[in-house]
């Protein structure tokens, strides 16, 4: 029988073919395809961390000191402890990275008001700033369009983010 189109593998070819060419666009910047919702999260993804690099290297933190200075300019002040709590590392590789960052002028260190056993990291306002101002284009953006859609529209992403966010979950228990 004579076939105009050829047909679709079924052994599983197919499926790597797609995430094949899915990857290639990721890596060379293809248009991905109109109906490609995974790729498209899977760039969300992407684009997040290339976004955290560019931002650590701006303010010339690792990342680990970037995610403690985030804690510090998200959440205020913070033992130590709680901060490498917080940040799922040991007190010793958290001493380390406040060592970092207290010397490149990102945070201070006080002892706690009520226990003087304790101390307090607070971001320094220069290096929360300047973090602010960094991130602002990219919440600006964000608020944008969020603003843009109408209710149904945001029903349905808060939907699915709501659902990707419970996989993401499910896959860390």
């Amino acid at each position: 029988m004579p076939h105009d189109e050829p047909t679709a593998p079924t052994d599983g070819r197919r499926d790597r073919d797609d995430r094949s060419d899915r990857e290639a666009a990721r890596r060379d910047g293809r248009p991905l395809p109109d109906d490609d919702i995974r790729a498209r999260v899977q760039q969300v993804g992407v684009r997040q961390q290339r976004f955290e690099r560019h931002l650590a290297r701006a303010l010339d933190v690792d990342a680990a000191g970037l995610e403690a200075m985030d804690h510090l300019i998200t959440h205020g002040r913070s033992t130590p402890t709680e901060l490498a709590r917080r940040l799922e590392i040991s007190t010793a590789a958290m001493t380390l990275v406040l060592n970092r960052l207290e010397s490149a002028g990102h945070l201070t260190r006080e002892r706690h008001p009520s226990d003087g056993r304790k101390l307090v990291v607070t971001a320094a306002e220069r290096s929360s700033d300047r973090a602010y101002d960094l991130v602002l284009p990219l919440i600006e953006g964000i608020e944008d369009v969020v603003a843009d859609m109408d209710d149904n529209e945001r029903a349905t992403v808060q939907a699915f983010l709501d659902r990707l966010i419970g996989i993401y979950d499910d896959a860390m228990d």
